[in-house]
């Protein structure tokens, strides 16, 4: 069985998920680097030339195609758990919710250029998109883990530990 990292932009999804596939000793498949290396094209591309709802289709598809071999951490992009296509995909695995504020996924987002849907006023977007997305990410969890405090080692703990007692429960 997989695991599935979930959050915000900014939750820390693709480095603590090389992390976390390292002390699993599982591959580790970041979905965006995925389908930009599939297409050639990078994601703000894809949005600009094809659409979001292209985006999205293209997104479901890769990640069905990610799921259907060996077990691995798999970061989602932000977004992914909007599409039903990929909320049916998950569910057979183990999807941890990696938890963040606005302000600090703001402060760790960076260049918005490869984040199509954060070009204009990062911080408000962040605002609406956790408003928007924060029921499903919470539908879809197994766990839910903060990346508030700690470095992602830090994180990656606190992960193992959930998934352990989640495996208990």
């Amino acid at each position: 069985m997989s695991v599935i990292l979930v959050g915000l932009p900014g939750a820390g999804k693709s480095t603590v998920g090389k992390l976390l596939a390292n002390r699993l000793e599982l591959p580790f498949v970041d979905l965006d680097a995925r389908i930009e290396a599939d297409t050639g094209q990078a994601i703000g591309d894809i949005f600009a030339t094809a659409g979001e709802a292209a985006f999205r289709d293209l997104e479901a598809a890769t990640t069905a195609v990610v799921l259907s071999g060996e077990p691995l951490v798999l970061s989602l992009g932000g977004g992914a758990v909007t599409s039903p296509a990929v909320r049916e995909a998950i569910a057979p695995h183990t999807v941890v919710w990696l938890q963040v504020s606005v302000a600090s996924a703001a402060m760790r987002i960076g260049d918005t250029k490869r984040r199509p849907l954060l070009r204009a006023n990062p911080a408000e977007r962040l605002r609406v998109l956790h408003e928007e997305r924060s029921r499903i990410y919470r539908q879809v969890a197994d766990v839910a883990v903060s990346t508030e405090r700690g470095s992602p080692a830090v994180v990656t703990d606190r992960i193992i530990k959930a998934l352990e007692e989640n495996r208990r429960a």
